[in-house]
């Protein structure tokens, strides 16, 4: 209840909401196990029925919340993220919780009933997997990421025993899964925050800029900026193409030898004999994507939280709308080493 309130409710995110109920379901699956169907003149039959339900649920939680997850496979992203991704997971659970239900009250023995739960789970570590593996890799976690696909290898094992009836390695497995699954449902969680505060773009003022060139393979040279003023204090160094180097060497050095700073943006309607320093907004766009990019990783990051943000800290448009920009950074905190 504390989660849907805080998170679900408050912060509108489901997705952690459906991860804590189907760890829930777990918890009630493990009941199942303790509880003397006998002595209450119930037969087995309920106990795997409820088993199985409870398997259902967790299954289906966890498809619940995959939509809630900021990285999703390309591949899979346009079928999770559509209106009919509660079609696609409903419709087998539907039809895999009423022989479920059939068997337990009225003591079917079919043996195929008994497992449909085995299908269901597996059809959930299919996209489960590939979701995990692409929400740590794009947090820059690629152990987590290897961590999750072994466990979810774990996991199909364990569902694998289920079938073939083989109660001791099942519950070895079983144990072991959903230990692992607890912890980097965990660890998702903590992914999250670390990714919040490692990604927050610094204000103009604590934001540094040092503009160099190292040398790299034979007779080429990396043109690099080193960006300070991110969490830990850890410099960023980013690797630019010439082009975007020079673009961003020349804001530096209008902002450090002139008194406004200013550069212009090339009109639609320009002057033929004029010189521009700057093309079009295209020019703008690539630079900052390419900060963005050895920043944060290449797709790792998104327009709203920041794009705009660091345009916002680096750049300011004339007030008069000359198609003129600058640097907004003090100039103390930008330095370009001397590159003879």
């Amino acid at each position: 209840m504390s989660i849907w309130y805080h998170i679900g409710k408050k912060q509108d995110d489901f997705g952690q909401v459906w991860l804590a109920l189907s760890i829930l379901c777990w918890s009630f699956s493990g009941l199942v196990e303790i509880v003397s169907w006998e002595n209450m003149g119930l037969g087995l039959h309920f106990k795997e029925g409820f088993r199985s339900i409870f398997s259902l649920l967790n299954s289906l939680f966890i498809l619940l919340a995959l939509p809630w997850f900021r990285y999703l496979p390309k591949p899979f992203e346009p079928l999770i993220k559509s209106n009919f991704w509660p079609y696609v997971i409903g419709v087998p659970f539907v039809f895999a919780l009423l022989p479920t239900l059939h068997k337990m009250f009225l003591a079917s023995t079919a043996s195929i009933i008994s497992e449909l739960d085995v299908y269901y789970a597996i059809l959930t570590l299919f996209f489960l997997g590939f979701v995990l593996w692409e929400s740590f890799v794009k947090r820059r976690l690629p152990l987590l990421g290897w961590l999750s696909i072994i466990t979810v290898f774990i996991t199909l094992l364990a569902q694998m025993y289920k079938l073939l009836d083989d109660t001791i390695n099942l519950l070895l497995f079983s144990a072991i899964f959903k230990t692992s699954l607890i912890m980097l449902f965990f660890a998702l969680a903590l992914s999250w925050v670390k990714e919040l505060t490692e990604t927050v773009i610094p204000a103009p003022h604590q934001l540094k800029l040092h503009f160099f060139r190292k040398s790299g393979l034979p007779n080429k040279e990396n043109f690099q900026v080193s960006m300070q003023g991110f969490s830990r204090n850890e410099d960023r160094v980013v690797s630019l193409t010439p082009a975007l180097y020079k673009l961003f060497k020349l804001f530096a050095e209008r902002k450090l030898v002139e008194a406004d700073g200013w550069l212009e943006i090339k009109p639609k309607n320009f002057d033929v004999s004029k010189t521009y320093d700057i093309n079009d907004h295209n020019e703008l766009k690539r630079l900052i994507s390419a900060l963005l990019d050895g920043l944060f990783g290449k797709n790792c990051w998104t327009k709203d939280k920041h794009f705009v943000p660091l345009k916002t800290t680096l750049f300011e448009m004339s007030e008069q709308r000359e198609r003129k920009i600058r640097l907004l950074l003090p100039k103390e905190n930008i330095t370009i080493e001397n590159e003879g």
